[in-house]
């Protein structure tokens, strides 16, 4: 029998098997409020071992893209309830991603007296997608105070404590892709002077604090945290010691002991490729679950899963256009083509309406 179809066991939570649905934006919640549509959503990919939901905010300064939930109103964890529920009964544990997008933002796409912050008043390059006025080019972020830190920290340990209210199984931090948290940590987005700039060990202090607060609020068997290494998207460019520096946080994050790592590679899209040394030390480094994510099949998930690469693998576009993936890929089955345009639109089109083996 296949490897990817036998439970693992990931902290106190036995997972049905050892496929991760990958965090992915679908923007289907209107007024950042989880609805009836996400529920029927999750609930027909309920037989992964692992989901991860969309990133949701953490607060309202952190929603950048149209229509993303939070978790940070009674109204949301209310609407995560639904989702948990629905999941659970079809077997799988599911992760709530807290994502913070600090400067990859608009106002346009937040509630009147939230704002736009990241570590440094540096712009991103390109454009956000507001539903009021189209594309709009990345504002100026104000500048984090000492206070502006400590109140994000607190509100992910809120955040996190939100979500294990909703029914959650547990917390991904999203610090990958150009969000908050690796903005921090990256020298073209951290011009700080403070104790959170200059050298790594300050950059990275941020992020070590978020994991701190959110492992001491919920326990360390509930956290995860996604990073991405060698990844240039949301105006992150390479540089020169960045296998070294990531390779430091492998060691940091070991001692600070959360449930999983997942690293993302996004080469099958056209991103730099994520050398092979870089998983790798991060193998040795870390004693917890290493996720690997990033353009995966069946076969070869099985051969890096079998070959103790990794502890499960995570997959995105599979999971969207195949509510059903496990059976499929088990059977042996055809899988749907993902509608890309039709990603992050309103209402159940290229959602929730994609056949099933059955149909």
């Amino acid at each position: 029998m296949s490897i990817l179809y036998t439970p693992i066991t990931l902290g106190p939570m036995v997972l049905q098997n050892r496929l991760v649905m990958a965090p992915m934006t679908r923007s289907r919640a209107p007024g950042n409020i989880p609805n009836a549509l996400m529920v029927v959503y999750y609930a027909q990919r309920g037989t992964a071992g692992l989901i991860i939901t969309e990133g949701t905010s953490s607060s309202p300064n952190g929603l950048g893209y149209p229509r993303i939930p939070g978790i940070f109103s009674a109204a949301q964890v209310e609407g995560w309830i639904a989702i948990t529920e629905a999941v659970h009964e079809k077997g799988a544990k599911i992760f709530l991603q807290l994502m913070h997008c600090g400067r990859i933002s608009h106002a346009l796409n937040m509630p009147t007296g939230a704002r736009v912050l990241a570590p440094s008043a540096v712009a991103a390059a390109g454009e956000m997608y507001t539903d009021a006025d189209g594309l709009k080019p990345f504002p100026v972020p104000e500048v984090m105070s000492s206070d502006d830190i400590s109140a994000a920290i607190a509100e992910y340990a809120d955040a996190a404590k939100n979500a294990v209210s909703a029914g959650f199984d547990g917390v991904e931090l999203h610090a990958a892709n150009g969000y908050l948290l690796e903005q921090f940590i990256r020298p073209n987005s951290n011009l700080r002077t403070d104790s959170y700039g200059g050298s790594l060990e300050n950059r990275a202090r941020f992020v070590l604090e978020v994991v701190d607060a959110v492992t001491t609020a919920i326990g360390r068997e509930r956290v995860g945290i996604r990073l991405s290494p060698f990844g240039v998207f949301n105006d992150m460019p390479l540089y020169d010691r960045m296998e070294e520096e990531y390779a430091w946080l492998a060691k940091q994050l070991n001692l600070a002991a959360p449930a999983y790592i997942h690293l993302v590679d996004h080469s099958s899209m056209g991103a730099p490729n994520v050398p092979d040394s870089m998983k790798e030390t991060f193998r040795k480094e870390f004693k917890g679950a290493l996720i690997l994510s990033g353009g995966y099949d069946a076969e070869r998930a099985e051969s890096d899963v079998a070959g103790g690469k990794c502890d499960l693998i995570a997959f995105g576009r599979p999971f969207i256009a195949n509510p059903d993936l496990v059976e499929r890929w088990k059977s042996g089955s055809a899988l749907n083509s993902p509608d890309m345009g039709t990603f992050y639109t309103p209402g159940p089109k290229g959602y929730t309406d994609y056949p099933a083996l059955q149909d």
